[in-house]
């Protein structure tokens, strides 16, 4: 018979252990205090810089299609470009807009990670769709470093044809130009250094 330890009890336990363990390992309340408030304060600042990238990217994007949103400690551009079906060739008309993002970020915000995450619609098998949105992501990624983004702040993803993340559900060639597009989420400092894929 399996004895489940509730995860409450385990907690405690530990707790219990740390502080049988002795004098040594004690830590004061104002140390722990402390702690907790450089924590908070570092999240405090996450956030603000969050805040202005959003501020600053709703600025530079308000003449270009694209959805900003803001979650805890990134900021999300949607929809900034599209590609002809088939195709991870970036179009002209998406240039500019890019352009402008990685000037506004190498500028004011040279330290935040860039994901740049290819998406495709669903036509074609999952695997090939999944290659096809890799190299859209590429290509955005390296149109970034290009226009003056560091390298090592830009990684790429694909979502390929996931259907949670279809703009429009199911919908290919035609139609499903929404789906054949490219994201970009904007980490903050100290969200964690990646290396771009390759």
């Amino acid at each position: 018979m399996t004895l489940h330890v509730p995860r409450t009890a385990a907690l405690a336990a530990a707790l219990l252990a740390v502080g049988l363990a002795g004098c040594s390992s004690y830590v004061k309340r104002t140390d722990f205090d402390a702690a907790i408030q450089q924590l908070q304060q570092k999240q405090q600042d996450q956030q603000q810089q969050i805040d202005a990238i959003k501020q600053q990217m709703q600025e530079q994007f308000s003449k270009y299609d694209a959805q900003i949103t803001s979650l805890q400690g990134r900021v999300s551009v949607d929809t900034v470009a599209h590609f002809d079906f088939n195709s991870s060739t970036l179009r002209e008309q998406d240039k500019p807009a890019l352009q402008n993002f990685a000037q506004t970020l190498a500028k004011y915000h040279p330290d935040v990670l860039v994901t740049v995450e290819g998406f495709a619609d669903p036509a074609g098998p999952a695997g090939y769709n999944q290659r096809l949105g890799m190299e859209r992501a590429r290509a955005v990624r390296d149109f970034l470093v290009s226009s003056g983004l560091s390298a090592d702040k830009v990684r790429a993803v694909s979502y390929g044809e996931a259907r949670n993340r279809q703009v429009a559900k199911g919908a290919v060639r035609e139609n499903g130009a929404d789906n054949r597009r490219v994201s970009l989420t904007v980490d903050s400092v100290g969200a964690g250094a990646a290396s771009a894929s390759s």
